[in-house]
């Protein structure tokens, strides 16, 4: 979906746990939708850099499109430990931005709505991420986690999101 009829593009933010199943479900928003994905797992700054990730796509991102400047954002290089290059994202067509760390009370106050997914148990949240990611998310999982809890009690994005997710819920009508 584009905002070629002058209106601002809409943005949705897309919240959960490490492995809970939401880049399963912006992805498929995004496609249905005919939007732009931007997951912070491509932002985030290192295995202690969800609050960091969150700020810079405040910044870069939300900030920007707010005050129509042209959003942008940094990739990390997981592979050297360092930053990447930075992508331009058009400012025109709708957003979906996913990842641990998307919704806070900053980031919700310039997004058109925020879902936070839990499409699995703690159990079943960790074997999805280690098949996913490996033996060294399974090094990492604790510290992650430590985190996850951070933000969840700094920001509360489950409370603040509009949906929430669960096994078998249907993207809401109201989803973008």
């Amino acid at each position: 979906m584009s905002s070629a009829d002058g209106a601002p593009p809409r943005i949705t933010l897309v919240d959960g746990r490490s492995g809970a199943g939401k880049t399963t479900w912006a992805t498929a928003l995004a496609r249905r939708t005919g939007a732009q994905l931007l997951s912070l797992d491509d932002v985030y700054p290192g295995w202690d850099g969800l609050e960091a990730a969150e700020a810079h796509v405040l910044e870069h991102v939300l900030r920007a499109i707010a005050e129509g400047r042209p959003p942008r954002w940094r990739s990390w290089n997981w592979v050297d430990e360092e930053p990447g290059a930075w992508h331009a994202l058009d400012p025109a067509r709708d957003l979906v931005i996913e990842g641990c760390g998307a919704i806070s009370p900053a980031a919700r106050s310039l997004a058109h709505h925020a879902v936070w997914v839990e499409l699995a148990d703690d159990a079943e949240r960790r074997r999805r991420a280690i098949a996913r990611d490996g033996e060294v998310f399974a090094r990492n999982w604790t510290r992650w986690a430590q985190q996850e809890d951070a933000h969840a009690a700094l920001h509360a994005p489950r409370e603040t999101a509009d949906e929430i997710v669960e096994p078998l819920s249907p993207p809401s009508a109201r989803t973008p």
